[in-house]
């Protein structure tokens, strides 16, 4: 009873403090999150995640990812590499201000930039130098070749000497802060002097800091929001009739993660037996209310340009081809019987829902597992550090808009290669991924790649985890999804 009143509560006090705008005025949107930035710094360590999927309508890098992963100019207006992937030359966009009025200029490229050598941004180390050219050249020399650097400089550009950017965040993306609440609301308002033409088209995006779910759906249903980004299950709740559900994917590769050195997943029979032996789009529709579809591979399909699409379904049940794996390598009828013991962090609901459909698929085909829940740091250290386990649940990330972000912990001398994937041949290919200066070639390459690992079994690759982003029914258009998790605001527009 008491919950239910604090629930009802905090409803009201939602819907009093956003109270409507005119009832035609849906220029004012205002979007519900569950979780809200740690630092409006996008060069701060902490800047994570839930920071970046909110200021990436305040902030710009030097490039932008489009939605099927490829880089465009963004507050570079050109850019180009030498012949062997060192030097990167930049022409920096005339006319970009930043929102307090003052010109983008090349001193704030480099100061950004090197603030985020200095935070320890991943990949930032690859850098020897950085040389300005005029207020609107920069010259970036890497230690030594790279041609997949480029998606390093997504990284959010700030103010010279700008102190303070923690509380006070100023940059030159289409919206500015206007005010921010802790734990209540942010107001993202309309930048007049946006460098791009006709964007953003809302004039303001108010985001309501919910504490919880529960709360969240009841401010959508009351009318309290006009949108939010749910999962799934929490998006059930709602009345398509209205509610526009518009497909959020989580840009995570969510994997039964296989240790390829612990034996007896060390014989690639009994990965292969795995594999052949789960319906993915079964694990879909038990545990995820039929919503999502198998991807099949270390690379997210969001990465559309890269993502190979023939392993969609590269491993189709076949519980006779898994049985006489099974049966070769000593585990079939005469044999021993197989026990797989599965660790799963406890905090995630998805994965250990997963891992509970995945038991009762292996079972069919007589293995035998054993679902171990463990605690978010108890994971962190045995299993993805000490690599002391024999099969894991888990989504897994890119720090970049890139494949090389996804693929680069297969590598075998990799620290991040928890799984302990070793093939001469992938690391070959990821070796010439870095060397090829040609992206068509690189992209042929990436693809070869993904097929080497896939071929391997050295894991099952489930799905990149669909949500949605639940808009008040035929009210916004122009909703774009990215191969990361971010929500554009200044795509979007009235219907």
């Amino acid at each position: 009873m008491k919950k239910n009143l604090l629930i009802l509560l905090a409803i009201f006090l939602v819907m009093a403090a956003c109270s409507r705008h005119q009832a035609d005025d849906f220029s004012v949107m205002r979007y519900g999150f569950t979780t809200e930035p740690v630092t409006l710094d996008p060069l701060s360590p902490s800047y994570t995640a839930d920071s970046a999927s909110i200021l990436f309508n305040v902030f710009e890098g030097l490039v932008k990812p489009d939605t099927e992963g490829r880089l465009q100019p963004c507050l570079a207006e050109s850019f180009s590499m030498d012949e062997y992937g060192k030097v990167y030359n930049f022409a920096i966009r005339p006319n970009v201000l930043f929102h307090d009025g003052s010109p983008l200029t090349a001193s704030d490229i480099k100061f950004s930039l090197e603030t985020a050598i200095a935070s320890g941004f991943t990949g930032m180390d690859e850098i020897d130098r950085i040389e300005t050219e005029g207020d609107y050249g920069i010259k970036i020399i890497l230690k030594s070749a790279n041609t997949e650097f480029l998606p390093f400089l997504t990284v959010g550009i700030v103010k010279a000497e700008s102190k303070g950017r923690d509380k006070k965040a100023v940059g030159t993306g289409p919206f500015f802060i206007e005010n921010y609440s802790v734990q209540q609301t942010m107001t993202l308002k309309k930048f007049e002097n946006y460098w791009q033409e006709n964007i953003p088209r809302l004039e303001k995006v108010t985001i309501v800091f919910f504490a919880d779910s529960d709360t969240l759906i009841l401010g959508l249903r009351g009318g309290g929001i006009d949108g939010a980004s749910l999962t799934g299950n929490l998006s059930t709740q709602l009345d398509t009739e209205h509610f526009d559900l518009e497909p959020e994917w989580s840009a995570m590769v969510q994997l039964l993660a296989l240790n390829n050195a612990a034996p007896p997943l060390d014989d690639i029979r009994i990965r292969k037996a795995i594999n052949y032996g789960l319906d993915i789009q079964g694990i879909i529709d038990t545990a995820f209310f039929a919503k999502g579809e198998p991807s099949g591979s270390p690379l997210i399909p969001g990465l559309k340009a890269f993502y190979e699409e023939s392993l969609r379904a590269p491993w189709p049940l076949d519980p006779e081809k898994a049985l006489a794996l099974l049966d070769e390598a000593g585990y079939g009828k005469n044999g021993n019987q197989l026990t797989l013991e599965i660790t799963v962090p406890s905090n995630y609901t998805e994965h250990v829902d997963t891992a509970q459909v995945i038991a009762s698929q292996l079972e069919k085909i007589g293995i035998i597992t054993n679902i171990k829940l463990v605690d978010w740091a108890t994971w962190l250290a045995d299993v993805y550090s000490a690599r002391k386990y024999q099969s894991t649940i888990i989504s897994v990330h890119s720090p970049t808009v890139s494949p090389r972000g996804f693929l680069y912990r297969y590598r075998s001398d990799n620290e991040n290669n928890f799984i302990n994937y070793s093939s001469p041949v992938f690391d070959n290919l990821y070796d010439a991924i870095l060397e090829e200066t040609d992206e068509e070639k690189r992209i042929e390459l990436y693809k070869e790649a993904q097929r080497v690992i896939s071929e391997d079994a050295a894991s099952v690759f489930i799905q990149d985890i669909l949500g949605f982003r639940a808009l008040r029914a035929g009210t916004y258009g122009g909703v774009l999804s990215y191969p990361l998790h971010v929500i554009d605001f200044a795509s979007m527009y009235l219907r």
